[in-house]
C-alpha cells in the first residue's frame, strides 16, 4: 500500500510503503500440519488453533518415531519461515533469476532465497497430497478473493491510520497475517508484524499490535 503522489488531505503519507500478505503460503501449510496431524505443539510464540480447522489427514498417519520428530521440528521451521515471511521482497533476485538457466544451481539457489524455509524442504511434498489439504486451502483462497473486493480505502490500515503510521515511523514495513483464533501478534523481524485476521479485523486489537511495535 502506498499513495501513488501526494494529495493535498490525504492523511496517508506518501512516502509510507506498507506490504499485507494475508496467504503467506509456507505459514499455511506449517498451521494445516499441526491440526491435521494432531501435533502437540507447545511454545510461547506458537499461535492458536486455527480458526476454521481442516479435517484429519487422509494420508497414513506417521509413525510414533515420526510424529516425535514433526513435533521436535515443527518449532523451529515456524521460527525461521515466520522470518522469512517477514522479509520485505528484493526486486533485483527476480532480475537475477532471469539471467540464470533453467535447472542451474544458480537458479535453484535464487528460487530458494526467494522462497524461503519450508515443510516440503525437510519433509518433501507427500503430506500435501490430501483430500484435507486441499479442500482447506480452496476454503482459504475463497476468504481471500472475497476480501479482495473490499476498496482499499476500507482497509484496516486506513482504518487504523494514526496507530499505522506510529509503527511505520518505528520501521514497520510488512503486516503478515494467519488465520488463527483470537489476538495473537508478534514482531518477527526488525521490519514486521505477524498477527491473526482477526486481530487485524478488530480495530482495538489491531491498535493494540501496532502500538507494541517498536
Amino acid at each position: 500500500m502506498r499513495s501513488v503522489r501526494p494529495i493535498p488531505g490525504n492523511p496517508w503519507p506518501h512516502e509510507m510503503t506498507i506490504t499485507v500478505d494475508d496467504s503467506p503460503s509456507t505459514l499455511l501449510e506449517l498451521l494445516w500440519i499441526r491440526e491435521a496431524y494432531h501435533l502437540r505443539i507447545e511454545g510461547e510464540d506458537i499461535p492458536p488453533l486455527l480458526t476454521e480447522a481442516p479435517a484429519a489427514a487422509n494420508g497414513p498417519a506417521p509413525t510414533e518415531s515420526a510424529s516425535v520428530t514433526w513435533e521436535q521440528t515443527w518449532p523451529r521451521l515456524w521460527r525461521a519461515v515466520t522470518q522469512h515471511a517477514g522479509r520485505d521482497q528484493d526486486p533485483r533476485q527476480f532480475e537475477r533469476l532471469q539471467q540464470t538457466a533453467n535447472g542451474s544451481p544458480e537458479r535453484l539457489q535464487i528460487l530458494h532465497e526467494i522462497v524461503g524455509p519450508s515443510w516440503r524442504d525437510e519433509f518433501g511434498d507427500a503430506v500435501f497430497d490430501d483430500p484435507s489439504y486441499r479442500e482447506w486451502s480452496q476454503r482459504g483462497t475463497d476468504r481471500q478473493i472475497s476480501a479482495m473486493r473490499q476498496p482499499g480505502a476500507e482497509s484496516p490500515e486506513h482504518r487504523d491510520l494514526d496507530a499505522l503510521i506510529q509503527a511505520w515511523r518505528s520501521g514497520l514495513t510488512k503486516v503478515v497475517t494467519i488465520p488463527c483464533q483470537g489476538e495473537f501478534s508478534r514482531k518477527i523481524t526488525d521490519n514486521a508484524l505477524l498477527t491473526t485476521d482477526a486481530t487485524r479485523a478488530d480495530s482495538s486489537r489491531y491498535r493494540h499490535a501496532l502500538n507494541s511495535f517498536s
